[in-house]
This record gives C-alpha cells, structure tokens and sequence, in this order.
C-alpha cells in the first residue's frame, strides 16, 4: 500500500520535523482513534484523534486529545476562552477543514485554526496522528507536534 505523500506530510517536512509513515487496512465502519490504535501497534492514548468544534466567542478551533479519552467540554471552553463549546456537526467538517472523518488532522487545514491539544501529549516519546487521508498515520515526537500546529497544550480531556 505505497502512500502518495499528503500535505501534513509536506508540511512537517518542510519544518524539518522527522516523522514515520504508520500505513494500516482502512475500515469505514470503524474509524475510532481505538481501531487505529490497535492497527498501527500503538496504545489508544499514544493515538490523538483531531475534532472540530465551535466556541460561542472564537469561533472554531482544533482539539486534539489522547483516543482513548473524551473531550471535557467546560476544559475546552476555558482554555480557548469560550463559555462553551459544541463539536462542529458532521456535515460541515469536510466543507471546514478539507478532511473526511478519520482523515482530520491539523496541519493542510483548509484554515489555521487556533489547535488546543490534551497535556497528556507531553507523557510519550511519540505520538501517532492522522497524515490527513483514512488508513495513514503519522508517528512523530510531541514537541515536533506542537511546534508545527503551534498548539496550546491544557487539560482538555477525560475519561
């Protein structure tokens, strides 16, 4: 299964940030960070699934969080300075970010939105993330991570 190289993959390239391409059998019925974890050989919290969602105040923003885990909602609202939040309905992800579910990563969104991403990022070595397309996985170091999404990193999930 020879990938053709996505835009996350080119733009973490052209930072300089080292990543490896994790390939595995896409399912459409099961694209849930967990499946993923289990095909590319990683533990569900090492996996970070990307949402959208929208705050009252700001707008949309990214949160990336650990598969495993769910987004705490009032964390969320807090760290991005919105009195709430809600995730973005399906139907207006692709039209928002140029991603289909389970291809949505944030680096080659289609706008830069403000990326809030779960502390428990800084436990590991290496993070898996989506490449942008279903059944490809990126594996890369936090920091490399947060230094090509220019996240700001909170407490923002839970189990």
């Amino acid at each position: 299964m020879a990938t053709q190289k996505t835009n996350a993959m080119r733009i973490l390239e052209s930072m300089g940030i080292p990543f490896e391409v994790r390939e595995y059998e896409m399912d459409a019925e099961h694209l849930d960070a967990i499946t993923v974890a289990a095909k590319v050989g990683l533990p569900p919290e090492q996996v970070f699934k990307t949402l959208l969602v929208r705050g009252d105040r700001n707008g949309c923003a990214f949160v990336v969080i650990p598969g495993n885990m769910e987004l705490d909602f009032k964390a969320a609202a807090r760290l991005s300075g919105d009195r709430a939040i809600e995730m973005v309905p399906l139907k207006e992800v692709t039209p928002l970010t140029g991603y289909i579910r389970g291809g949505v990563t944030v680096l080659g969104a289609k706008k830069d939105y403000p990326v809030y991403v779960d502390f428990t990022i800084d436990l590991w070595d290496v993070i898996s993330i989506s490449a942008g397309q279903r059944g490809v996985q990126l594996l890369l170091t936090p920091a490399g991570y947060l230094q090509a999404v220019r996240g700001t990193v909170g407490e923002i999930a839970r189990f």
